[in-house]
């Protein structure tokens, strides 16, 4: 048999691709899958998979537990509305929210780690296994920005990166060095759609920016990109994605690079010394 490895499941592609990666690595996958948000897919390339409503912390740890589990992941998107209302914690999921400061997702996720640690199960980085889906600098796709693009890249790292560093979101989106629109509880897509509703009538193209965190902990909330955003992009009139070089995620690789390429979307990848040279 094959090393066992969990994975607290959440919404979209994301835990499906690890899913599938690691059965083909020839590993076992145990799946803490979530009620109404994980998809029923997750079941196809797992050993075991359990199902949970939000806000159980006890059931997944048992699960794990009773199928020796040593190491498990946390991957796919929760809806952050879902922790304002509407969720029925188990004992050990109330205790969890009493003692959290805030509920930022962050904090959230630590404690779920510190949890997950005390009973002797480690998380380890969302990337386990799919290193080979990070971001790498430099142009990934289409042609390469001109100078005042690279302006308006420049100045949207920084600004995505002090939206960041508040945990308020991940992406901006910018005409001309002037931010339109900002992340915040909807997600990348529907900012970049709210940025198009609001640049329609006026034209221009849009220059969408997304980092991670500063200090980004690997082991979860790591940024991710699909073929979904490029087509979204593409609807609202947006021409150049720049993402964070190492420490954002591709979900579908060979999608994501036929959709740049329908799509004429230039996809650049950057770090901290990417824009040092650009004036903003």
């Amino acid at each position: 048999m094959g090393e066992k490895i969990g994975i607290i499941a959440g919404g979209g592609s994301f835990p499906l691709l690890f899913a599938a990666e690691a059965k083909k690595a020839g590993r076992e996958v145990y799946a803490a899958a979530l009620n109404d948000i994980t998809s029923r897919d997750i079941e196809s390339s797992s050993a075991a998979t359990a199902w949970f409503r939000l806000g159980n912390i006890g059931g997944p740890i048992d699960f794990f537990k009773q199928n020796g589990v040593k190491r498990t992941l946390i991957a796919g998107s929760v809806p952050h509305v879902n922790v304002f209302g509407g969720i029925l914690p188990d004992l050990r999921g109330a205790r969890l929210l009493f003692r959290l400061r805030d509920k930022k997702a962050t904090s959230i996720f630590s404690a779920i780690a510190d949890e997950l640690a005390a009973d002797g199960i480690e998380v380890v980085s969302s990337a386990t296994l799919l290193e080979h889906l990070l971001v790498k600098p430099g142009l990934l796709a289409g042609g390469k920005p001109g100078s005042d693009t690279l302006r308006t890249a420049a100045y949207g790292w920084k600004a995505a990166k002090a939206l960041a560093a508040l945990d308020i979101g991940l992406t901006v989106v910018l005409r001309d060095q002037v931010v339109v629109a900002a992340e915040g509880i909807e997600g990348t897509d529907e900012c970049i759609k709210r940025a198009g509703a609001l640049t329609r009538e006026k034209g221009g193209e849009l220059t969408v920016v997304k980092v991670a965190r500063p200090g980004q902990d690997m082991r979860f909330d790591l940024p991710v990109a699909g073929a979904r955003t490029l087509k979204v992009m593409n609807e609202a009139g947006a021409a150049t994605l720049v993402l964070e070089a190492g420490k954002t995620l591709i979900l579908g690789m060979d999608e994501f690079c036929a959709a740049a390429k329908e799509t004429g979307i230039a996809v650049l990848g950057a770090d901290d010394n990417t824009f040092k040279d650009e004036p903003v």
